[in-house]
């Protein structure tokens, strides 16, 4: 009887893709103990997050992608609206203003953003695959500007980042072609100029901090170069689990979120990275089979979107921390702590996952 209820829990899971991110969580998990000094109390917080994440998770999978597809307008069309809310009456908290208030919860739109954009897209190609022309590609950056250009404004660059790739990594998988890709590279290179005066003080900073973090080696490059250090002293094994000298001596900053990277190269140095890129590579591959495999092109699409975008978080983060990026705001995807960011990426496994199972029922 067990057995029946436990085939009939887990038919719509994947589980080399569920194996997969469990063992990186469990990593996660370690790592995040050594980052916050050994504290428990917040181990025990982020486990009440994978927890809530991964029952989310489940229940999506069970959801079909023909419900997903039904909800892409509707939910695309909210998370603007909340957008606009934010910028009318959102809280501001140190200089950005990115919280909602609704008076029974406090709220981060954006962040839903990062699946409402690839469905809205993936749903618009959908209903132009037979017929598809330039113009619908421009009616796509359309959608994608409206939700991007809110965010830049909070501002908020690590999440417009992420969900810019998300967009775009829709037009891609549409056929957007290299000609065009090309010139729409030499046209924001040639914009560079003219935006730059425009950016935020601390935005430019952070770009010429990244060309040489010692002009302010106590200030804004205080992170890179601690971090470096970090990532350099690991050498090829690590100095061992809770034996990181940057991280427990507290000169590497917010190192149980962005930079938890650094306290895992210290410890486990360039062996237990290529280990954790390992998995994170097997997580990726394992998406892009679904997306290779999907039964039509809104599961195509929105399965290529969600999968390439986890790898633009693992690229973006590991970036920035090893110094040849920006700090742009990026958690490690599953490593860092935090609740928020957990939900968006277990709900877009989810959604893979639902690709998958819901594809092997329809074809049996």
């Amino acid at each position: 009887m067990i057995d029946i209820w436990l085939k009939k829990a887990f038919v719509h899971i994947d589980r080399f893709l569920l194996g997969m991110l469990l063992l990186v969580i469990m990593v996660a998990l370690f790592v995040l103990y050594s980052a916050s000094g050994q504290s428990t109390d917040q181990v025990l917080r982020q486990i009440i997050n994978l927890g809530a994440a991964l029952t989310l998770m489940w229940v999506v999978s069970h959801i079909p992608p023909q419900r997903l597809e039904s909800i892409a307008v509707p939910a695309y069309v909210l998370g603007l609206l909340l957008l606009v809310g934010v910028a009318l009456f959102g809280d501001v908290s140190h200089g950005a203003r990115r919280w909602l208030n609704l008076g029974v919860a406090r709220i981060q739109p954006s962040e839903g953003m990062k699946l409402a954009v690839p469905l809205m897209l993936a749903w618009y190609f959908a209903r132009r695959e037979a017929t598809l022309r330039l113009a619908d590609y421009g009616m796509a950056a359309i959608l994608l500007a409206l939700p991007l250009g809110l965010i830049v404004k909070q501002p908020d660059l690590g999440t417009a980042l992420l969900i810019g790739a998300s967009g775009f990594y829709v037009l891609f998988l549409a056929g957007l072609s290299w000609r065009i890709m090309g010139g729409l590279a030499v046209i924001i290179g040639a914009l560079i100029p003219i935006v730059w005066p425009l950016l935020h003080d601390y935005q430019r900073k952070r770009v010429l901090i990244l060309l040489d973090p010692s002009q302010d080696p106590l200030g804004a490059g205080y992170h890179t170069i601690q971090a470096m250090i970090a990532l350099g002293s690991g050498g090829f094994a690590g100095k061992g689990w809770l034996h990181g000298t940057q991280a427990q001596l507290d000169f590497l900053p917010e190192r149980h979120t962005d930079f938890i990277f650094a306290v895992f190269g210290e410890e486990f140095g360039l062996l237990g990275i290529s280990l954790l890129m390992l998995l994170f590579l097997a997580i990726i591959a394992r998406g892009l089979v679904i997306a290779a495999n999907a039964q039509n092109m809104f599961s195509r699409l929105l399965a290529g979107s969600i999968t390439l975008t986890f790898f633009t978080y693992a690229f973006v983060n590991m970036g920035m921390v090893s110094g040849i990026l920006p700090v742009v705001g990026v958690p490690l995807p599953l490593i860092s702590y935090g609740g928020t960011s957990l939900v968006t990426l277990l709900l877009g496994f989810g959604i893979l996952m639902s690709i998958q199972t819901h594809k092997k029922l329809v074809a049996s």
